[in-house]
């Protein structure tokens, strides 16, 4: 049975008429824009105990503390602000008036468009609450990135989704997917990106964590996750901002492990053409879920177990993975490009590279066009690919881009890749690791 999505103005005017829900909303950034839309409803009174904003860094500061790396719209500022907010409450609301509440502290900290339009509009929003009166607390915490190119339309997008987070809470907590889905409800497509919900206390003691941000993947919430050796989620614009990133690609339900042998060596080669250093590289093993969605279209429990699974399996090697829908490198390099990396080096086969620079595979008429959008969308910054060779069983040879077959309308473009170093061979390999096709 399908779930009846309640409008903003109603979800807010539920939790509103609930006795038993009673906290804090701290906002900065943006407005007070989910406040508003709790005293819009009605009956506000019955859930806000205060509303305040912080926008001078100054009392910021004073406020919540400073933050060593200088930056406000951050995962330890929202920490920050909900541990001081909702310690605020239990110090300061006793007595019979609030013996039977249920208390919370919402914060958000988000930047939207700037005046010129040069900023990355996004923010981290998040929720301590009791599920239970008296009872501990517990956390959920979303980053979000807003994609409306106007500001108001993004101030009234974080509105709905704070709205949205708090509902979630306290109405869908014990079915998770629930509360995930019905973070977006009441959005147009296209205008909020989730990439990362972490979710903390008693309550989400027994949730998988990899498959939450798996979810989002799923949804299409999220474009890709990154989960650490030790299986944590990352933000993804957090850890790979302005980064050395090497990738290697893998499909989903690979059976074996990478050619870790083939990757070692081009991350080596990767180092030394770029100058980049262990302490600013980050080495990424990508599962590739794109795939399957295209081809099954509704990703089941079973298909994420599989990928949390996988997961698991490649952060035990002691690597970076991270889990995507990009079909293809151009998709993959353009989205990494966002978080303005130093250089970007992506491992691949020269089987896969044969294919692109194979007319074949493709619309005889509209080959041309469409390699041209993949070249231009996947070096336009700093990208570089490194070829593996394979081994071409039927004729007992080890194929490198030196003999590859390429396509005669593409032979001059894949040429001046070669020659400028956009596509490079790795080198001092060992014959024995050469996959055989």
């Amino acid at each position: 049975m399908a779930r009846e999505i309640f409008e903003t103005k109603r979800k807010a005017l539920k939790i509103n008429l609930n006795p038993e829900i009673y906290g804090t909303f701290a906002e900065i950034g943006a407005g007070q824009e989910v406040a508003r839309n709790f005293f819009n409803a009605g009956a506000a009174s019955g859930t806000i105990a205060k509303t305040m904003s912080a926008y001078d860094m100054a009392f910021s500061d004073a406020i919540y503390g400073e933050e060593e790396d200088g930056r406000y719209v951050s995962r330890t500022r929202l920490q920050k602000m909900l541990s001081h907010e909702f310690d605020l409450l239990t110090q300061r609301l006793h007595g019979d008036k609030y013996c039977n509440k249920k208390f919370f502290a919402f914060a958000d900290t988000v930047t939207t468009l700037n005046f010129t339009k040069t900023n990355e509009p996004h923010g981290w929003i998040g929720l301590r609450f009791q599920h239970e009166v008296g009872g501990p607390t517990n956390d959920i915490i979303v980053h979000i990135r807003l994609l409306d190119s106007d500001n108001q339309l993004q101030q009234k997008v974080l509105g709905i989704i704070g709205v949205n987070l708090l509902f979630a809470a306290y109405y869908y907590a014990e079915d998770v997917q629930t509360m995930i889905e019905s973070l977006v409800d009441n959005l147009s497509i296209g205008s909020v990106e989730i990439d990362l919900v972490k979710l903390n206390g008693p309550l989400f003691e027994n949730v998988n964590q990899r498959l939450i941000n798996l979810y989002l993947i799923a949804k299409g919430f999220a474009k890709a996750a990154i989960f650490q050796p030790d299986g944590k989620a990352v933000q993804i614009k957090d850890y790979l901002y302005k980064k050395n990133i090497i990738l290697l690609r893998t499909k989903y339900r690979q059976k074996s492990l990478p050619n870790f042998d083939l990757f070692n060596l081009a991350v080596e080669q990767f180092k030394k053409n770029t100058g980049a250093t262990d302490s600013d590289t980050i080495v990424l093993i990508e599962v590739l879920m794109g795939n399957v969605l295209e081809d099954t279209h509704e990703i089941t429990d079973e298909d994420l177990q599989e990928f949390a699974s996988r997961a698991d399996e490649l952060c035990a090697t002691g690597n970076n993975i991270i889990v995507s829908n990009f079909r293809r490198n151009n998709h993959l390099a353009e989205f990494i490009s966002n978080f303005k990396p130093k250089n970007i080096g992506i491992a691949t086969n020269v089987y896969n590279l044969k294919n692109i620079f194979n007319s074949d595979n493709y619309n005889k008429e509209l080959y041309t066009n469409e390699l041209l959008s993949y070249i231009s969308g996947m070096f336009n910054k700093n990208v570089k690919l490194y070829a593996y060779p394979y081994l071409l069983k039927k004729e007992n040879k080890i194929i490198t881009t030196q003999n590859m077959p390429v396509s005669e309308e593409a032979k001059p473009l894949f040429d001046f890749l070669i020659k400028n170093g956009y596509i490079i061979d790795i080198e001092n390999y060992d014959e024995k690791f050469v996959k055989t096709v």
